[in-house]
């Protein structure tokens, strides 16, 4: 079989690409793997002097029972240490709140829903929380997170939205109230801390929060969840990101916003109106037998106006990673759906100003989004379609030049060397440019990177079931085995065959319409490339996998309809002919090049005469 020089170098070239992105985009993953055998209890070491205090410091409860009240210290402790629990909720989301250090206990998201079929839980386990220390007395202080708040009942608004207060105070008029407010169809929960007496409940004036957050296991392969959670903020300096690893330590002394774990395809935020003015955050990614993905300990600093009667607001964002509904929060939020980061950051773009738009306006008249995916490839083949054409026009002339090619062949045989020089100097004569055949694949690179990152952030595909993949977010395995197989993993998905096989049609179709190289190292190359392929993608989304069998499917089709209907090889002979006849202007590019194959060609043959000597 024939091959095409440049086709290969384009392949390798593609190979290398490939490799390099998922090295990047998976860094963070071989670094906690790496670490997670050494620091199996960094949270318990992690975790604030706080804890320690409060267990010292913290009074017992001292009962009255004629009026069911309690005190920890000069607060008053309404019904006697009992735990009540208030709910919020709207048509997208439900929130149970807690009266013990007045906190969310528990989020359920209404339209997603979790492997069992229930709605998906957030912030559901005891290790979450949010509490902070107040002076309760003369050198002693306690959390809330130990003390009872008096709960109020919910109060629903004329807006349609709903909200619910807790009470903490003393018999000297010292008092703290959390206000929660939640509006009809947002994740958004407004939390407002109102506090009397704030000079004497907090030291220096700020408050040291303590915010805990369970990422807990929501996707089918924990692993890539892990892979892809990550640890997001706003500062002065705009948005940034570092992916969770076990024993990840950060810290902000000003300026941060906000800041969220992000998940695959849900968040947990926390924001500050007034900013925090120091963070300290630690993380921890425990096995995966437990069905966590990461625990994360903030230490977090909020200074307070210096007067007795002090207000802060924050909100908490508890829900999907939908681009448009965390644009429109107009804090940045959408910053955290990973549609390209690191070196590709710049496909995010690619995303936001083609991708989405055209993908969104799709999907609203397709059957399905199976369907959906297969026009939106259409859509972009057209878009590229002048670059492939042109591709297939350099591999027709150099398919017209393969006669004189294997003449210059036979008659250089056993000089590669001087081979590769009448090469050059046919293809210039002929006005051929031998990379035309590889350029407009590799400018196709950014497209398949932004798409990558696109299927792979797309919520609406979580879930959504395609022929015989069950959730086009995930990979669509037919066979599963026991054993991990290193660079394949532990199952098999069809659409990854698929594109391979169609993959390697591509390459043998281009095989037999190319020039050969002459280079016999290079006659295994087009089929190594599919073979990496199968490695690279049999985990990845199957939404991507499926786009990449109908790309590669209609590449085939404009391969034959191109060459066989469009192309006028007699047309382009008489072209070749038309350039040989033109005179040429050597570049200074050519005529370097040139002199060094003739500086290396006399060194060859001066070597070859002193070994005869």
């Amino acid at each position: 079989m024939k091959f095409d020089k440049n086709s290969v170098i384009g392949i390798t070239l593609l190979a290398f690409l490939f490799i390099g992105y998922f090295y990047f985009t998976r860094q963070g993953q071989l670094e906690l793997e790496a670490k997670q055998k050494h620091i199996a209890d960094s949270l318990a070491a992690l975790q604030p002097v706080l804890k320690s205090n409060i267990d010292s410091t913290t009074p017992t409860f001292i009962d009255t029972a004629k009026s069911n009240v309690a005190v920890v210290g000069s607060m008053i402790q309404n019904g006697s240490s009992t735990e009540t629990i208030r709910t919020l909720e709207n048509d997208l989301v439900k929130i149970n709140f807690t009266n013990k250090g007045a906190r969310p206990a528990s989020v359920e998201l209404k339209q997603y829903k979790s492997a069992d079929s229930s709605d998906v839980k957030l912030m559901a386990s005891n290790f979450n929380k949010i509490a902070y220390l107040i002076n309760i007395g003369n050198n002693e202080t306690a959390s809330t997170d130990e003390l009872y708040f008096e709960a109020g009942d919910v109060k629903k608004e004329a807006d349609g939205s709903s909200s619910l207060a807790f009470t903490l105070r003393d018999s000297s008029g010292k008092s703290i109230v959390h206000q929660f407010s939640l509006k009809p169809d947002a994740y958004l929960v407004d939390w407002e801390l109102q506090t009397k007496g704030a000079d004497k409940l907090f030291t220096q004036n700020h408050i040291n929060l303590v915010w805990q957050v369970q990422a807990d296991q929501q996707e089918l392969d924990i692993q890539t969840e892990k892979r892809e959670t990550q640890l997001g903020l706003l500062d002065g300096n705009g948005y940034d990101y570092f992916t969770m690893r076990d024993g990840l330590n950060k810290s902000w002394e000003s300026g941060l916003k906000w800041l969220s774990v992000k998940q695959k395809f849900f968040n947990t935020t926390l924001i500050a109106d007034q900013g925090f003015s120091h963070v300290d955050i630690n993380c921890k990614m425990p096995a995966d037998s437990l069905k966590i993905v990461s625990q994360s300990v903030a230490n977090m600093q909020v200074n307070l106006p210096a007067t007795s009667a002090a207000n802060l607001k924050f909100s908490f964002f508890v829900g999907p990673n939908d681009y448009q509904i965390l644009k429109s929060q107009k804090i940045e939020l959408e910053n955290i759906v990973n549609l390209g980061q690191g070196v590709y950051a710049f496909v995010k773009y690619i995303n936001r100003w083609i991708v989405m738009p055209v993908f969104d306006f799709i999907q609203k008249y397709a059957l399905n989004y199976g369907l959906a995916i297969a026009l939106l490839t259409i859509f972009i083949r057209l878009l590229t379609s002048p670059l492939i054409y042109s591709s297939y026009v350099s591999g027709a002339k150099m398919k017209a030049l393969r006669p004189e090619l294997d003449a210059i062949k036979a008659k250089f045989e056993g000089d590669q060397q001087a081979f590769s020089m009448e090469q050059m100097k046919l293809y210039r004569s002929a006005g051929v440019n031998p990379l035309g055949g590889c350029i407009p694949g590799l400018l196709q690179i950014p497209i398949f990177f932004a798409l990558y990152a696109y299927f792979n952030a797309n919520i609406d595909l979580r879930g959504v079931s395609f022929w015989w993949s069950k959730d086009l977010s995930s990979f669509d395995a037919i066979f599963k085995w026991g054993f991990n197989i290193p660079g394949l993993g532990s199952h098999l998905s069809l659409f990854t065959i698929l594109a391979v096989v169609t993959n390697l049609l591509i390459a043998l179709y281009s095989m037999n319409s190319t020039p050969d190289s002459g280079n016999p190292a290079l006659k295994y190359m087009p089929y190594i490339f599919p073979i990496m392929l199968l490695g690279i993608f049999n985990g990845l989304p199957s939404a991507l996998t499926w786009y990449y069998t109908v790309s590669n499917v209609i590449t085939l089709v404009m391969q034959f309809v191109i060459q066989r209907y469009i192309i006028d090889h007699n047309k382009i002979l008489a072209e070749i002919e038309t350039n040989k006849k033109k005179p040429k202007e050597k570049s200074k590019w050519q005529e370097r090049f040139e002199q060094m194959q003739e500086t290396q060609k006399k060194v060859n043959a001066m070597k070859e005469k002193s070994s005869k000597k």
